[in-house]
């Protein structure tokens, strides 16, 4: 056992309740991979579960699940990364249920447990005082463990605090265009929510070479950002959305990304969509399909559809050929101005906050 430096969360009613403490870590087991946290990115999914954790008498936990790092060490049975190993961390999952074998990861039959319990699938925790294996690493914390279903090998001329939120946020914006809705070249895209998963959806459908790309946001200055990033419109989101996007677009949107968490702006983006269009909904849970016409369909996202390990590469070559500039979404905080990095998170003061480690 090791002991680490780890960002407990604790249920307060506010994501601003963590506090660095050590806290105790068991060596990897077979399969298992030690990765020294170098940067870790603030997620939407941290927010949310910052303000839960460690309720109800229960411990408290270790989130964090955009973790870059390098390999310490492997268990038994680790083949393909060794020490010394730069990698980025993303999503657990089986590798043996039949979407994992059909190359569908994200829709691991145990994707919920691996990545939300808080244990190891036989009900084990290697944290000593504290719930672990968010996402598969838990990565708050200057040490974590990963397996190789969810650590990707990556280039050691890049920073780690650059590479690291490309593990979910990142990936779900660009997967979603460029996996989940294979969005086709010269069609119409409209992005509700100009955050890091909207402005990685506008970056991968300019890559798409789509015709005409919305952004849709409540923030001026986000929506100037999204221009540069490649949207060829920019729209307030307000109460007259609706007739906006139709001056634009007459006949409706190809395809809409529904990435806010509001459902009137779910409903805005199902009014606007085209004929045979399809509509993303990345974060508005039991979604009602219904009101879609005939030959529209939505989709409900995860993880952008992503095998880590294909798409995370493809997002770093087309970042080191200038098309997809993620470091102007960036703002980089000390590992112990954490709750400082959530406040600016949570207000929209930074697009993507990431921790750095040492």
């Amino acid at each position: 056992m090791i002991t680490i430096q780890a960002a407990l969360a604790r249920k307060s009613g506010s994501a601003r309740a963590f506090r660095i403490e050590p806290v105790g870590l068991d060596a990897p087991r077979p399969g298992e991979l030690l990765v020294r946290i170098a940067a870790c990115g603030i997620c939407h999914t941290d927010l949310g579960f910052a303000g839960a954790a460690g309720g109800d008498g229960g411990l408290p936990q270790i989130l964090g699940h955009e973790g870059a790092g390098i390999i310490e060490q492997t268990g038994a049975r680790v083949r393909g990364l060794r020490p010394g190993d730069h990698v980025v961390l993303s999503y657990q999952s089986c590798g043996r249920c039949a979407a994992c074998r059909r190359g569908a990861p994200a829709h691991c039959a145990r994707f919920w447990e691996l990545n939300f319990d808080g244990e190891r699938l036989d009900g084990s925790n290697a944290y000593h005082g504290a719930r672990g294996h968010f996402f598969g690493q838990s990565s708050f914390a200057t040490h974590a463990l990963a397996t190789p279903r969810n650590a990707v090998k990556v280039p050691k001329t890049l920073p780690l605090e650059l590479l690291a939120p490309l593990g979910c946020g990142f990936q779900t914006g660009a997967g979603t265009i460029l996996n989940s809705l294979r969005v086709r070249r010269g069609s119409s895209v409209a992005v509700f929510g100009a955050g890091s998963v909207g402005l990685a959806a506008v970056m991968a459908a300019r890559i798409a070479r789509a015709g005409v790309i919305i952004a849709i946001d409540l923030r001026p200055a986000r929506l100037r950002l999204a221009r540069e990033l490649g949207a060829t419109h920019a729209l307030l989101s307000n109460g007259r959305l609706a007739g906006a996007l139709r001056k634009i677009l007459p006949r409706g949107v190809d395809y809409a990304l529904e990435i806010t968490g509001e459902p009137e702006v779910l409903d805005v983006a199902a009014e606007t969509l085209a004929p045979g269009g399809a509509l993303a909904n990345i974060a508005v849970p039991g979604a009602d399909a219904s009101r879609l016409q005939p030959g529209q369909r939505m989709v409900e996202i995860i993880q952008g559809d992503a095998i880590p390990q294909v798409f995370i590469p493809k997002m770093i070559r087309y970042y080191q050929a200038g098309r997809f500039p993620i470091d102007r979404l960036l703002r980089v905080y000390p590992f112990g101005e954490i709750n400082r990095a959530f406040a600016d998170s949570a207000s929209g003061r930074a697009i993507k906050a990431v921790l750095r480690m040492a």
